[in-house]
């Protein structure tokens, strides 16, 4: 009997010390359970407040580049109207603007520099830019009115204006007739010419058809009568251009309409009204000369007389 109760005692000790063992590592298992949640759950709240400063980040940055964009809108707004700033009485307003748009560069110079927003600099910019708007709102209400009074004032003037116009018109119509008329005084007192020739020279003085062989040029023409002309000495300047562009002979200057210009030669008349024929000026061959179009130009008293185009062959 009394073994039997020996055996089961010894079975019940081995059963509490199983029991034991049990309850620990269950106990361990429900501790490492804790640990483990605990941590996730601390992680977890981690990575959603960097989720939640990530997120104020962006709405920052969105809300910045808004205002960024508000800010452009007003500048454009207010470039329309820029150039009619000197209609203020002042320019109390502009240089208000002008110090508003400075401190809202500043700030978003900052904020752009800056890689953590601040809602309150934000809210610092979004301030300024209500203040810019404020002011351009009475920029612009001030111009309209201005330009409304402006708008009166020409409707009041508009009728003196017309007849200005009128009277203008008439006077410009009178100038016009006293300039016609002064400008037909001034071409009747004009030295007029006909009948222009050029002609190669042999080295004879006869004619020499073969440009590339002439020795001389000879231009001839003939001053007609003109009474209106004033009488006296006279000097008619001679240009002959080749076919390759080039003036021949080297004559000396002139002025013609305000400029120098030179000439191949040139010739002194006593000019007394009437006709005088066969007028001859000449030039000495020093170049040689190509069959094709030359130009003659005679000028006298700052007018231009004649200008022909003979074509000279070989």
């Amino acid at each position: 009997m009394a073994e039997k109760f020996d055996d089961f005692s010894k079975t019940s000790g081995k059963k509490s010390g199983t029991t034991m063992i049990v309850i620990v590592v269950l106990a361990l298992l429900i501790v490492g359970a804790i640990v483990a949640v605990v941590m996730t759950t601390t992680k977890m709240h981690s990575e959603l407040e960097q989720q939640k400063l990530a997120n104020e980040q962006l709405q920052l940055t969105n809300e910045q580049l808004q205002l960024a964009n508000e800010y452009q809108v007003l500048n454009t707004q207010y470039a329309q109207y820029e150039n009619q700033s000197q209609l203020l009485a002042n320019d109390s307003l502009v240089t208000k603007y002008a110090a508003a748009k400075s401190k809202v560069e500043k700030l978003l110079q900052e904020l752009k520099n800056e890689k953590q927003k601040s809602s309150k600099r934000i809210k610092q910019l979004q301030d300024e830019i209500g203040t810019l708007k404020n002011i351009l709102r009475h920029y612009v209400s001030q111009i309209d009115s201005l330009g409304r009074e402006n708008a009166a004032l020409r409707d009041e003037n508009a009728e003196i204006k017309q007849r200005n116009q009128q009277l203008s018109s008439r006077v410009e119509s009178q100038t016009k007739r006293v300039e016609a008329l002064s400008e037909r005084m001034v071409l009747a007192e004009k030295l007029n010419v006909t009948g222009v020739q050029l002609i190669g020279l042999k080295k004879n003085g006869k004619t020499e058809k073969n440009i590339t062989k002439a020795k001389q040029l000879e231009v001839t023409f003939t001053i007609p009568q003109n009474n209106s002309t004033p009488v006296g000495e006279k000097t008619i300047y001679l240009r002959i251009t080749s076919p390759e562009g080039t003036l021949l002979g080297a004559g000396g200057s002139f002025i013609f309409e305000g400029s120098s210009l030179q000439c191949t030669a040139r010739k002194t008349i006593e000019y007394a009204g009437e006709e005088i024929g066969g007028v001859k000026i000449y030039w000495d061959v020093n170049t040689a000369l190509t069959p094709g179009d030359y130009l003659v130009e005679l000028f006298a008293d700052n007018y231009r007389l004649a200008s022909r185009k003979f074509t000279m062959r070989k």
